[in-house]
C-alpha cells in the first residue's frame, strides 16, 4: 500500500504529476481537509481538482463518502484517475467538464464543496452554492488578490454563514547545495462557510 497510514498528509512526491498542473501542497491540503468538516457519508464536489490530491486524501479518509472531482482538461482528468488507482481509492468519480456549465450533470445536492480554482470564480461560487444541500459546507482557496477579493465578495453576497478565513504560510526545509534552508510555500487563503437553508 502506497500510503499505509490513517492520517492525512500524503507526501507530495507520491503523487503522479504533469508539468504545469497545480498540486495542493501537503500542509495546505491538511488545512483544506480540516476546513471541510466532513462526516462519514458525505457527498463532496472538488471543483478544479488538478492533480487529484484532495480527492485521493478524502477518498482514503472517508471511504463511505462519494467524491466527484471536476476537471476540464481530458489529460488532467486522466491524471486524477491514475492517482486514485495508485492509492487504491475507489469512491472518487472524475467528471470532465468546465464549471459552472457542467454542474447540473453531477450528483445532486452535495454536502460539501471544495473549489480549488476556476474562472469566472464568482459565477462558479454562485452556481455551486445553488447546488449545495442545506446545512452544507463550502471551502474555496485563493492564491492571488483577485481570487481572494472575488471569493470574499461572493460569499458575502450569498450570505454564507460562519465564514472562516485562514492564510497558510508554510516553510519547508530543503537542501540547496551543501546547506539546508527554509523555503516558503506559496501562501494560500482558505475560505470556508456554511449554508444554513
Amino acid at each position: 500500500m502506497l500510503w499505509p497510514y490513517k492520517t492525512p498528509g500524503i507526501t507530495d512526491g507520491l503523487f503522479e504529476r504533469l508539468p504545469g498542473i497545480p498540486l495542493s501542497k501537503r500542509e495546505v491540503r491538511l488545512l483544506i481537509i480540516s476546513a471541510l468538516q466532513l462526516k462519514e457519508e458525505s457527498i463532496i464536489w472538488d471543483i478544479g481538482a488538478g492533480t487529484g490530491t484532495i480527492p485521493v486524501e478524502l477518498g482514503l479518509l472517508c471511504p463511505r463518502s462519494r467524491i466527484v472531482a471536476v476537471e476540464r482538461d481530458e489529460e488532467v482528468a486522466g491524471l486524477i484517475r491514475r492517482n486514485c488507482e495508485r492509492f487504491g481509492v475507489t469512491n472518487v468519480s472524475v467528471h470532465e467538464g468546465s464549471a459552472p456549465d457542467c454542474l447540473s450533470q453531477l450528483i445532486a445536492h452535495p454536502t460539501h464543496i471544495c473549489i480549488e480554482g476556476g474562472r469566472p470564480i464568482k459565477q462558479i461560487l454562485q452556481e455551486t452554492w445553488a447546488h449545495l444541500a442545506p446545512g452544507g459546507r463550502l471551502v474555496a482557496t485563493a492564491s492571488n488578490l483577485e481570487s481572494l477579493y472575488g471569493i470574499s465578495e461572493t460569499l458575502s453576497a450569498l450570505q454564507v454563514r460562519n465564514v472562516e478565513v485562514v492564510q497558510a504560510g508554510v516553510n519547508r526545509l530543503e537542501k540547496r547545495g551543501l546547506q539546508q534552508v527554509f523555503a516558503a510555500v506559496d501562501p494560500t487563503f482558505i475560505l470556508a462557510g456554511e449554508k444554513l437553508s
